[in-house]
């Protein structure tokens, strides 16, 4: 395994990062259990969670991946091994069923309170923001189209005034934000530096082959500001895995259990752009899961690269990606099929 620090700490967290979206939904309790055993065998001591999961976010579902993760480190006392990463959800009406307060002092009390019940843990090395709380582009569409009625006003600072407390409370450790984008990251930076509050550390946003928008202004950011990508998504929610190639959805994949989850990884160029990618990959032996991982791995921005799995054989896969480094011919393989099908996946 191949290890950094979320910057500004001292905290050490490997490069892959074990996602754990689906247990409670796709993945059982045992299997769960499973994962988390066999990542940490294999050096992958960061673990990122949240109280929405599992995915698709349902009323009779909440947080039973948290309560999933609590049960193994109160079987297996490993939670000192585990850097563990959550999230406060963000408000609209895919999780209306949480709470409806946004990131008010109140809920960000009751959602770690809640979370650390669940995790049963006395902290969390790394609290994050699922989403912003404006109207703007984030999970899935491409431009931002500012709203004149959008009702939200400016509170970056009562935010992380209350994350302080949480931080002086010893009841987490450092905060993160999650599908931000620049103005948002910018925000959170200035407002913590102009008065003295805790500092973002990560921003989790999607990355992959084909969605490197990342690359645009947020990379600067990134290594100018020292703050670390997790990179999720990192498989196209298991289109770069090749699976669905062709047309083809296999029974009990993502696509087949949730299709409403397919329109953001599906499309003509997707499936192009897919199709050649694994072609690259074939040419130089390479699982394509394995090249779209090990070019996402290589990035300098990169904190960690969050992959999930139902199926422990797809992590061994997923997890061995650490372990290649792709060539400059590689690398310029794959940004030629980029220029022609430029972020075909919002």
């Amino acid at each position: 395994m191949k290890y950094t620090t979320l910057p500004n700490t001292d905290i050490k967290v490997s490069k892959i990062c074990l996602g754990t979206m689906t247990w409670g939904k796709q993945n059982t309790q045992e299997e769960g259990f499973e994962q988390m055993n066999y990542a940490l065998e294999q050096g992958v001591n960061f673990f990122d969670t949240a109280e929405l999961y599992p995915v698709p976010a349902e009323v009779d579902t909440y947080a039973e991946t948290e309560r999933i993760i609590g049960n193994w480190f109160k079987s297996t006392k490993n939670r000192d091994q585990v850097v563990l990463a959550s999230k406060i959800a963000g408000p609209g009406d895919y999780t209306a069923h949480i709470r409806k307060t946004g990131f008010s002092t109140q809920a960000l009390t009751e959602a770690l309170h809640n979370s650390l019940k669940r995790l049963q843990t006395d902290y969390i090395d790394l609290y994050q923001l699922h989403w912003p709380e404006r109207q703007t582009n984030f999970f899935g569409p491409r431009d931002y189209k500012h709203n004149p009625n959008d009702a939200w006003q400016d509170n970056f600072k009562e935010v992380l005034e209350t994350l302080q407390t949480f931080v002086q409370a010893g009841k987490i450790k450092q905060i993160g934000i999650s599908n931000e984008k620049s103005w948002g990251t910018m925000r959170y930076l200035e407002v913590s530096k102009t008065n003295n509050l805790p500092r973002v550390s990560t921003i989790q946003n999607p990355y992959s082959l084909l969605n490197r928008t990342f690359e645009g202004d947020l990379a600067e950011l990134s290594i100018r500001e020292n703050v670390g990508l997790l990179a999720y998504s990192p498989l196209a929610s298991g289109t770069l895995s090749g699976k669905y190639i062709g047309g083809v959805v296999p029974k009990n994949s993502r696509f087949d259990l949730f299709p409403r989850f397919s329109g953001r990884y599906s499309g003509p160029q997707i499936n192009e752009a897919t199709l050649q990618y694994s072609k690259i990959a074939a040419q130089h032996n390479l699982s394509l899961a394995q090249m779209s991982l090990a070019f996402i791995n290589q990035q300098p921005f990169l904190t960690s690269n969050i992959i999930g799995a139902t199926q422990l054989n797809q992590l061994k896969e997923n997890i061995k990606s650490i372990e290649i480094t792709l060539s400059q011919e590689i690398i310029d393989q794959i940004n030629e099929v980029h220029n022609t099908y430029p972020n075909p996946a919002p």
